[in-house]
């Protein structure tokens, strides 16, 4: 599976009903998307959770190597992105958990999502990164049991040698001061269901 994510920041005065209104209109088309787990629709609104800027920075969740690339380079969707904002860098991780919370059922369209990333510590012992990444699972498995948690996700961007924890809130804790909030306008979910649960190996 693979986690993706491009972050589009926009003016100060840009008025945000304009993304709202891209999202309901283009919402539908990823809502049935074959080997999409889930695309969270976020936005970050300058002034609002301490955010310094308007931003479009959607989240996805693949399944399918082949249906993630097409929509990034098979005229599969990102063209219309490219068209309109330019051709933003876009980061990926290779995910390592997924875990459903108990919100999931409840709240089909959670509001808040946070994302949270930290370096992996540097060591020259594999069972100590091994013993790290384990570490990092069970936390998630812990956060993932709290009532208002809906869906999260441990990713691992080899590159930068960096974790990347995302979850899914029914409505999100503010606990966590190294973790970025996101407003959820939509969430598309076609495949979340079929995501495999727990630690991926």
């Amino acid at each position: 599976m693979l986690a993706k994510q491009y972050e589009i920041t926009l003016p100060a005065d840009y008025d945000l009903d304009v993304i709202r209104r891209r999202i309901e209109a283009g919402a539908p088309l990823l809502d049935d998307r074959p080997g999409l787990g889930f695309k969270a629709w976020l936005l970050r609104e300058r002034g609002a959770d301490g955010s310094p800027v308007n931003q479009y920075a959607p989240f996805y969740v693949w399944r399918s190597d082949g249906a993630a690339a097409r929509f990034l380079v098979g005229g599969g969707g990102f063209e219309n992105i490219v068209r309109d904002f330019g051709r933003p860098t876009v980061h990926h991780w290779t995910v390592l958990a997924h875990f459903s919370g108990p919100a999931r059922a409840a709240v089909p369209a959670p509001p808040v999502a946070t994302r949270r990333l930290t370096p992996v510590p540097v060591t020259q012992d594999p069972a100590g990164l091994a013993a790290h990444v384990d570490g990092e699972v069970e936390q998630l498995r812990e956060l993932a049991r709290r009532p208002g948690a809906h869906t999260a996700v441990l990713a691992l961007d080899p590159a930068r040698w960096e974790l990347l924890r995302f979850v899914l809130w029914a409505d999100g804790p503010r606990d966590d001061p190294a973790a970025t909030p996101f407003a959820v306008p939509h969430l598309s979910a076609p495949e979340l269901s079929a995501l495999p649960e727990g630690r991926v190996w």
